[in-house]
């Protein structure tokens, strides 16, 4: 890939990153560094194999997976249950594959803490009738970071992700997501809070098969000059009856300067199926913040409450009570320079 992704292309057209980063600069960018640790030892931690699953990617992971040099792969064996913390420390071209086996299961969490800028691309494979739970956290920098998923689910497979985005100079999140077995599922959330920054989610979740499901759930509160974006796409196959799959992007509005671009979009070729897609923009509601002063509660509290109960279904996606608290204490931290 010679030229970076513009606005001119239509999934890049909320996120020039030509504008965004100099060319040059990720021409030459280093292989990025990982830290990697697991927490009960259930998880082959290793180098990348010369050969390796590849699954649908974008343009930019594939300049990552070409130009990184190293890169971390993990696999839980069949039957087997790990959780393993994936820490990316620093910046530039990066891949990783995880590959999770029949019947086995992950919790995956993935924080961000990089340079100047980051490309990564990461590959996961999950098994028939395994499970992963992934929960990424990318704290506000003022940086550019595109992070790229190819995840393919097998029969009976499940993968749930929450992606707690905080923007930056420009944030991109690219989820390409095939359900390939009979039974295979999907559910992903994310909130973005954003300050003056740019948090960009695009997904493509396609229904390969008969008799998967999908779900979207995704939140932003935007004040500043910030910019969120949600493209969301569903695609069902020919032939791929039974599918049930929907997607919701919401967004707070918190000044006139900040904006909220969602684009749900649905590709049906099948007949018998359950699609529904939503979006919607606003701003926080006068009546409300009338009834809590009215109660004694200061603007600036009231406000907050009201945009923390607006966040609350999609953070709640988590299960784990442990990694449900990590994210809403970045939200909440996040919340405190908007009100």
């Amino acid at each position: 890939m010679n030229a970076l992704p513009h606005r001119k292309l239509e999934d890049w057209k909320y996120s020039d990153l030509r504008n965004a980063v100099d060319a040059d600069a990720v021409a030459s960018a280093p292989t990025a560094a990982w830290s990697v640790a697991s927490a009960d030892g259930a998880v082959e931690i290793g180098d990348l194999p010369t050969i390796t699953p590849r699954g649908p990617h974008g343009a930019m992971a594939e300049m990552a997976i070409a130009k990184a040099k190293a890169g971390p792969y993990l696999r839980v064996a069949k039957g087997d249950a790990g959780a393993v913390h994936l820490h990316l420390t620093e910046g530039g071209h990066g891949r990783a594959v995880v590959l999770v086996e029949e019947g086995a299961s992950l919790t995956l969490q993935e924080t961000v803490l990089a340079g100047e800028f980051a490309n990564i691309a990461i590959e996961l494979v999950i098994g028939r009738n395994a499970q992963v739970t992934h929960i990424r956290t990318a704290p506000h920098r003022d940086a550019v970071q595109v992070a790229d998923y190819a995840v393919r689910v097998a029969e009976g497979g499940v993968y749930r992700a929450h992606f707690a985005d905080f923007g930056g100079k420009l944030s991109r999140t690219e989820l390409h997501i095939a359900l390939e077995g009979a039974g295979a599922s999907a559910h992903l959330s994310g909130v973005s809070v954003l300050d003056g920054a740019h948090a960009d989610v695009t997904t493509h979740v396609t229904h390969a098969v008969p008799g998967t499901q999908s779900t979207q759930l995704f939140k932003y509160v935007a004040g500043g000059h910030a910019r969120g974006v949600y493209q969301g796409r569903v695609s069902v196959a020919v032939g791929a009856d039974g599918s049930d799959s929907r997607q919701t992007a919401k967004g707070l509005l918190l000044g006139d300067r900040a904006e909220i671009d969602l684009k749900p979009e649905l590709e049906i070729l099948a007949d018998d199926v359950k699609c529904a897609h939503g979006a919607a923009v606003g701003d926080l509601d006068t009546d409300s913040l009338f009834y809590l002063a009215s109660r004694g509660i200061p603007e600036s509290e009231a406000r907050a409450l009201l945009m923390r109960a607006f966040l609350g279904d999609a953070v709640d996606q988590i299960a784990d009570e442990g990694l449900r608290g990590n994210v809403w204490q970045a939200v909440e931290k996040a919340l405190e320079g908007l009100t």
